[in-house]
């Protein structure tokens, strides 16, 4: 799939920001908003009487009598795999997403995504067994594989170029409102027995819906009609969302860019080519660094953490409530800041950041909440504010940055592989945290706070010695200006040039 991305020594394009566009960009980004409603719905669902009961009644049991152990009330594998399944399932269909993408367009793809999801939502409200959850959950997460990979591209391509890099983030925006949609719900589901967390599971439907008549109403886009060999209609595509009847050069540069494209016939295969490995190598660590944060540990099971310092239920969903609103927030200020500080700033300062916040939730809990009882309501206080802090910290960092930066820094050759090996990626270091979070917290207590800092340490380690600034680099630039003035990732060019020259005397 071809990914033409405009950059600082590209030609301007003529374009407007046609209402039209904005309708395409609000309607396709409903897919980021499906997906932050279903991160974020599961941790609040997991902690409801009725649903527990319904489907996990030893967690229940265990539960009621939490004077036991508060760190391992919620253990139970098949409570964790209807969480982190999604997520597994998401990993698998991102890849055969990346197929259709290129076979039958990005807007095929987006109504696919919808149907997975209608089919998925269907299955885990009205289910009445723990296969029926779980299958729903395994299709809700074909959902956001195929959702992931045609939205980012569609935005991509239907924005104009001087507004692309903003009307992108948008799809990350709607994941946090996703996430803070979900809190609320859960909060005012949590007391209508006994189908509440019916209702909840069930409100991932109306995006759903949304997206897929909503699909009916935008185009594909100009670069996949022409990367199909529909020139024709690419063009008219074209000349509709920019909103002017000159757009012979931008024509002539999606098909130029897609020719270059079709001349690579295993991308994949590039992506291990010496030139291709320092992007390629960011690209997936950025996404295991972005996991062992401790962030979808938190966002998944919210509800949880904070039942578990010692609050009741309505005011652990409201905590959580909170969170999510901290999240779409402090991701503004991400967008702001980015182009201002640049990469590396905000990537090194909430290292520090998160590490102290981290440091200081486990210290608390490791001194003060042992394997009965609760905190008092000033330290569960305490947790909280540095649970939101920690938050702001992600939402402006190694949240958004962990997708800017594969975006960005892979050639165009190798952008859509590279991306959809990133993403797929991410999906597996969910799973892993998904799976693993509710036995480490058992098994770890307090330390697992502890054991994030520590990633914490090695990620901002890395960004410092190993991560370059790109920021104001034209994408195209990127070899000279970043990888080659590198310290360590200049062996790779070099590599890379002196095989070309073997080539070449070889010919």
């Amino acid at each position: 799939m071809a990914v033409v991305v405009s950059d600082a020594n590209a030609p301007a394009f003529e374009a407007k920001m046609t209402a039209y566009v904005f309708i395409c960009v609000m309607i396709a980004a409903v897919g980021g908003l499906i997906f932050g409603y279903d991160i974020g719905i599961s941790g609040g669902v997991t902690a409801m009487d009725d649903f527990l009961k319904e489907f996990f009644p030893a967690v229940w049991e265990r539960k009621k009598h939490v004077h036991e152990n508060n760190y391992c009330k919620y253990d139970n594998q098949f409570l964790q795999l209807f969480t982190s399944s999604l997520y597994l399932a998401a990993l698998v269909a991102s890849f055969v997403a990346s197929a259709v993408c290129s076979k039958l367009g990005r807007k095929p793809t987006m109504q696919f995504a919808s149907i997975f999801f209608l089919i998925g939502v269907g299955l885990t409200a009205g289910a009445v067994n723990l296969i029926m959850l779980i299958i729903g959950r395994i299709l809700l997460g074909f959902g956001v594989g195929f959702g992931n990979q045609a939205v980012p591209l569609f935005l991509s391509e239907i924005a104009p170029a001087q507004l692309r890099g903003g009307l992108n983030i948008v799809f990350q925006l709607m994941v946090t409102i996703g996430i803070l949609m979900a809190n609320l719900v859960n909060y005012f589901t949590a007391t209508v027995h006994p189908n509440g967390w019916r209702y909840a599971l069930g409100g991932a439907g109306i995006p759903a819906i949304i997206l897929l008549f909503g699909s009916l109403l935008i185009c594909e886009t100009p670069t996949s009609l022409i990367e199909r060999n529909k020139h024709e209609e690419g063009k008219e595509a074209l000349r509709k969302i920019r909103g002017v009847e000159d757009i012979n050069d931008e024509y002539e540069t999606i098909v130029h860019a897609c020719d270059i494209a079709s001349q690579v016939k295993d991308p994949y295969r590039k992506l291990l080519k010496p030139a291709s490995r320092p992007p390629f190598i960011i690209g997936m660590l950025l996404q295991l660094f972005q996991q062992f944060t401790g962030i979808n540990a938190i966002m998944f099971y919210a509800p949880v953490l904070f039942q578990t310092v010692g609050f009741g239920s309505d005011a652990a969903l409201l905590s959580a409530v909170v969170t999510g609103s901290i999240n779409v927030l402090s991701t503004f200020v991400g967008i702001y800041l980015v182009d201002k500080t640049g990469r590396r700033f905000l990537l090194l300062q909430s290292s520090v950041h998160m590490l102290v916040c981290q440091v200081i939730i486990g210290s608390i809990l490791a001194k003060n909440l042992g394997t009965t009882g609760s905190l008092g309501k000033v330290q569960a206080l305490v947790v909280v504010i540095f649970v939101c802090v920690y938050v702001m910290g992600f939402a402006w960092s190694w949240g958004p940055l962990g997708w800017l930066i594969p975006s960005e820094t892979f050639p165009l050759e190798t952008r859509s592989a590279g991306f959809a090996v990133a993403v797929s990626c991410n999906m597996f270091f969910t799973f892993v945290i998904a799976q693993a979070f509710l036995s480490m917290l058992c098994g770890m207590r307090s330390g697992i706070f502890f054991f994030f800092s520590a990633w914490i340490i090695v990620m901002g380690l890395f960004a410092f010695f190993f991560i370059p600034e790109t920021k104001g680099i034209a994408i195209d630039d990127m070899r000279e200006r970043v990888w080659k003035p590198h310290w360590f990732w200049k062996r790779y060019m070099l590599a890379d040039d002196d095989h070309h020259d073997v080539e070449k005397r070889t010919a």
